[in-house]
């Protein structure tokens, strides 16, 4: 039996050639902690380092600026931890976040609250935008930092950043951006982007699970996430994940390489999956701005119909996600969608296909003769 047809890279990416080759002699020899002064700490110890410098490279700040976490939720929880400082008690102030994030944001957010903090959650368009000017609005006095997705996991729907810390420079106010699905696929510079931190996770750009990085530009001082010794210069307390680290920096490092071929790879092929499925497919609709969006991602919604009644009907054929949990009779909707404003009756029969730079044109018509097939066969029923 073949493998699946894989269409879930914004789920988690397969590791790239190259980032196992880069990754063997850590697994071997060069298996040394890297805070050890004797010969076995050296070469893991260069490594680190030179991991950070491709991480840095790639979004265009100081190797200084890097601090290697766990992923992008760790990332994410250290940002907004950190530059609010609840890791010595009960506080206050203001934050200002969108109704679209990730849990690892907006969990975070709500534990704040308990802290007394309290959270402004943006409302967004009908593609899933944030408009920069509600951020305007809605700063206090009191606000200590904006965090906004850069790309939407599920739609893929791309928010105006650079406006956004625009607001928040000239208000003097923090920003900070998740941007764990952004890398590889679109640029991240974050001279462009003018954000004061931004989130990567490892493994949505072809490095391993349970590695990731912090951009913390120079001036500011989140507080401690972790306690314990002063790896990361302090910032990030345990012993590093050399081989995580390793393959970060050259997943990194290959991002950058091919980048506009890599963009318009994948925006061919999705852009291929989704004319082939509404050329036969009637009741179809794309979730997700049409243009400011990933160049990977298509989310799209079956009127009438349940994720998890079309996912069956596909089988072990193609591997993608759904954008609503069903469960029996009831239909738990993402909280994207629902911010979006997509009415139930397509929400609950909504589908999200990510390709990747692996991904072939014969794997999309395959993808799509079988998605056609299953939609038939229960339009049918």
């Amino acid at each position: 039996m073949n493998p699946p047809i894989y269409l879930d890279y914004n789920g988690t990416t397969p590791h790239a050639p190259q980032v196992i080759t880069a990754m063997q002699p850590f697994l071997e020899r060069d298996f040394g902690n890297p805070s050890s002064s004797h010969w076995y700490g050296i070469r893991p110890r260069q490594a680190v380092e030179s991991a950070r410098r491709q991480v840095a490279a790639a979004l265009n700040c100081l190797a200084e600026e890097i601090v290697f976490t766990s992923g992008g939720t760790e990332s994410n929880n250290h940002a907004i931890m950190g530059m609010l400082d609840l890791t010595h008690g009960p506080t206050g102030g203001h934050i200002i976040t969108s109704s679209v994030e990730h849990p690892a944001v907006l969990e975070v957010c709500r534990l704040a609250e308990r802290y007394g903090v309290e959270t402004t959650y943006l409302p967004v368009d009908g593609y899933g935008r944030v408009d920069p000017d509600d951020v305007a609005q809605a700063l206090r006095s009191d606000t200590r930092l904006i965090t906004i997705m850069h790309a939407n996991n599920e739609v893929g729907t791309l928010q105006p950043i650079a406006e956004i810390a625009a607001v928040a420079r000239q208000h003097g106010i923090p920003m900070h951006t998740d941007a764990a699905q952004s890398l590889g696929k679109i640029p991240c510079q974050v001279s462009f982007l003018g954000v004061g931190l931004l989130s990567l996770a490892g493994h949505k750009l072809y490095a391993p699970k349970g590695i990731g990085a912090l951009y913390v530009q120079a001036g500011l001082k989140p507080a401690k996430f972790c306690q314990g010794a002063g790896q990361e210069r302090g910032g990030r307390a345990g012993t590093e994940n050399v081989l995580g680290i390793v393959g970060l920096g050259k997943a990194c490092e290959i991002a950058q390489q091919d980048l506009q071929a890599n963009m318009d790879h994948m925006r061919l092929l999705r852009d291929r999956l989704h004319e082939r499925l509404d050329q036969d497919i009637p009741h179809l609709r794309l979730n997700g701005h049409p243009e400011q969006r990933l160049p990977n991602t298509l989310s799209l919604s079956f009127k009438g119909l349940q994720a998890n009644r079309i996912l069956e009907e596909i089988g072990l054929t193609v591997a993608i996600s759904a954008g609503a949990a069903c469960h029996s009779d009831t239909v738990e909707i993402s909280h994207v969608l629902s911010a979006m404003g997509v009415p139930e009756q397509w929400a609950m029969g909504t589908l999200r296909f990510s390709v990747g730079r692996m991904t072939t044109a014969a794997e999309i018509d395959r993808a799509a003769e079988v998605v056609v097939t299953a939609l038939a066969k229960l339009r049918k029923a």
